[in-house]
């Protein structure tokens, strides 16, 4: 069926950043100080009509303290790069305040799923042998159905763009979002019964076209990568401040749902201990 611009669902736009490495086998060369060990896609939802407000208050924040490069939260974090003058604690006292602001004023909802990898390789790798998908395929799939099924709650559809990173990752991203047009949620249809999982179908009507690749200059995308972080984080240490703060202001997925729905629904931690 097809319908007219008067009549089309409005839509959601995700957009999608990641964090840690895809490969599940893959041992950090070193143990971070964050202790995390993940791989996790994830980012903002944003209402069509909101995104020009985003861009214009993106614009704004970094025209106030003169940044003239991409937000990027783990050189914020540690005052890398670009952001050195962060290492200054009279700077860093003056920013970070305003860049809390600043994210948790936006119209966004924070969405991700998040693979705690030696959970996940200890999970599967007698299941798969030497077969072990990257986290990547496990990752998008979860985090475009959840996505797709809160746009579809609140009568929208969904649009997805994601930060490039490379040709072999952007062409994989771009398969995995056809699959599940094609084929659907790719786990086995038993043991995954309980999260009602949409159908090929569902894909097809819920999801428009085919992910878009952006550069990291795109506001969204920072955006998306500044609030990644703390849901990740969130998955080990729920105490962690800027995810407290992100939750009370209601701008997660999880603040908005009901506390049952979120194992469903909300954003994913997938093979946590």
């Amino acid at each position: 069926m097809t319908h007219d611009s008067s009549s089309r669902r409005p839509e959601f736009h995700l957009f999608i950043d990641d964090t840690g490495s895809r490969d599940p086998d893959r041992e950090p060369a070193e143990q971070r100080r964050d202790q995390l060990d993940c791989f996790g896609l994830g980012g903002v939802l944003i209402k069509e009509e909101d995104v020009d407000e985003v861009k214009q208050r993106h614009a704004a924040f970094c025209t106030k303290h003169g940044i003239t490069y991409p937000l990027h939260s783990y050189k914020i974090r540690g005052g890398r790069g670009d952001f050195g003058w962060l290492k200054k604690p009279e700077s860093a006292r003056a920013f970070f305040p305003e860049l809390d602001a600043f994210l948790l004023n936006l119209p966004v909802i924070g969405i991700a799923a998040i693979i705690d990898r030696p959970g996940y390789v200890a999970r599967y790798r007698d299941q798969y042998s030497n077969r072990l998908w990257y986290m990547c395929k496990t990752a998008y799939s979860i985090l475009i159905e959840r996505a797709a099924k809160y746009a579809d709650s609140q009568d929208r559809v969904l649009r997805v763009f994601f930060e490039e990173s490379g040709k072999s990752e952007d062409r994989d991203l771009v398969q995995y979002a056809k699959s599940l047009k094609a084929e659907g949620m790719p786990f086995n249809s038993t043991t995954s019964a309980s999260y009602s999982s949409l159908s090929a179908d569902d894909f097809k009507r819920l999801v428009m076209g085919e992910p878009k690749r952006r550069t990291k200059n795109t506001p969204m995308l920072q955006i998306a990568d500044l609030i990644l972080y703390p849901m990740a984080k969130g998955g080990y240490d729920p105490t962690y401040r800027p995810y407290v703060d992100l939750m009370a202001a209601g701008k997660l997925i999880d603040a908005l749902l009901p506390p049952e729905d979120r194992p469903s629904l909300g954003i994913k931690y997938s093979c946590f201990p």
